[in-house]
């Protein structure tokens, strides 16, 4: 479980591509190693995957090709930035929402727009998980907990204040760029719900 807050940012330092297998490593910031063992959950991009190894401060993960296929981790190159987060402990402050980190699809960055003091980027999201996305209801987009501002057809705004774009790689994301998805689980259970219902009664 994780709740969406980034903790930092990791260096990925080697990739190696198999078949239907690839194995990265990721430098993490010094404050994010303590107590990591193997088989621990750590979100990269939102993308929950567990540690396979670990030498100090470069741990390693495997992605499968199921993850690989539906986030951007297919798409890393090796010097590339991540978001990090560890996964959450009973009894931690939940400051974002509650995350899952299994990513349900990838969004394109259409439009951004930045001032001194805020940066607003528009998506567009397939069709089919428009549904599910609600003014000021949360989304997480590369890991981070974010509230959704103007939805208009398969498009949706964020709302980035200065501090969330300094503790991710947000900030470096241009128009064109693509970003994992994972919808608020509970906004997801609430309309298929309501559909099942709708539906049994006609």
């Amino acid at each position: 479980m994780f709740t969406g807050i980034v903790q930092g940012v990791g260096q990925i330092i080697d990739i190696v591509d198999q078949n239907k297998l690839r194995t990265y490593k990721v430098k993490l910031p010094h404050q994010l190693t303590n107590k990591i063992e193997i088989g621990a959950s750590i979100a990269n991009d939102g993308c929950c995957l567990t540690v396979t190894g670990f030498d100090k401060d470069i741990v390693s993960f495997d992605i499968m090709e199921e993850t690989l296929v539906l986030t951007t981790l297919s798409d890393k190159k090796i010097d590339d930035f991540v978001n990090i987060e560890r996964s959450a402990k009973y009894g931690d402050e939940i400051g974002g929402h509650v995350m899952s980190g299994h990513i349900s699809c990838t969004a394109t960055i259409v439009d951004i727009q930045k001032t001194a003091t805020n940066c607003e980027m528009t998506l567009q999201l397939p069709k089919e998980f428009m549904k599910y996305v609600l003014y000021k209801g949360f989304i997480g987009i590369d890991g981070a907990s974010l509230t959704i501002g103007q939805v208009k057809e398969n498009h949706f705004a964020i709302h980035l204040i200065p501090e969330t774009l300094a503790i991710t790689t947000l900030d470096a994301k241009k128009v064109g760029d693509k970003v994992n998805i994972e919808i608020d689980s509970q906004t997801q259970a609430i309309v298929d719900t309501v559909e099942r219902v709708l539906a049994a009664k006609n």
